[in-house]
């Protein structure tokens, strides 16, 4: 009888402990996620299944809970992008701006250290309707990048200024550092800039819906702030 020769079967080497781990942690994760967007779906479709209200005022509650959840979404999605790139710059070694509205703050930062701190004014929220036109102003929020900074430049007075100041416009009309001699432009005409001067129309106030710093503050971080500077404001 011929002898058959002996053939090894390979063995493929075992998963180390961690990689196991990982894989139970990511699995967790998505069936988490899963069930957080269940659970909005089905809020959701509560709402939009709740019994056909009877009077205009029942309606018109109904109609504000979903426009509010439209937006809430909306914003919530925003933040949540702005969160996570921020955290991505605190790991970084990049000089970069952090605004928080609540506390009334401005950092410059660089990684996760305060290089400079200042005090800020948040331009209101403002609906202006002049000559036919409408203009919106909300409160910033969200990550941008730099579009731009100017100082020492002349400011033609836009015509919603006018139609905030319930006056009549006045063609061609221009102002020295009309915003504040140092504005850092943000995308949508959104910008942060040091107080404006006397003869501004905006009479010392910050610009709707932008951020007004003091300008010893501004000055001092000025030769950081490039076009490649990111912007967080929460």
């Amino acid at each position: 009888m011929t002898e058959r020769p002996h053939t090894e079967r390979r063995r493929w080497p075992r998963p180390p402990l961690w990689l196991n781990l990982l894989l139970l942690i990511i699995a967790a994760a998505g069936f988490l996620g899963a069930r957080h967007q269940r659970e909005q779906i089905n809020r959701r479709t509560a709402t939009l299944l709740a019994p056909i209200p009877h009077t205009s005022e029942e309606l018109e509650r109904l109609r504000d809970q979903l426009s509010d959840m439209d937006m809430t979404e909306a914003e919530l999605g925003r933040e949540l992008d702005a969160k996570l790139d921020y955290l991505h710059m605190i790991q970084s070694n990049q000089f970069y701006l952090s605004i928080d509205t609540a506390k009334g703050k401005l950092y410059l930062r660089i990684g996760n250290d305060v290089a400079r701190e200042a005090d800020i004014q948040v331009g209101a929220a403002k609906t202006i309707t002049s000559g036919g036109r409408t203009w919106t102003f909300v409160p910033l929020k969200g990550a941008f990048s730099v579009t731009g900074k100017s100082n020492d430049y002349d400011w033609p007075v836009p015509e919603w200024v006018y139609g905030m100041n319930h006056e009549a416009p006045v063609s061609g009309r221009v102002v020295h550092d009309g915003l504040g001699h140092y504005v850092i432009s943000l995308p949508d005409n959104y910008c942060i800039h040091s107080p404006p001067p006397a003869d501004s129309p905006l009479h010392g106030q910050p610009k709707p819906g932008s951020i007004m710093v003091p300008e010893a503050d501004l000055a001092a971080i000025w030769p950081r702030i490039t076009n490649e500077t990111r912007v967080y404001i929460f």
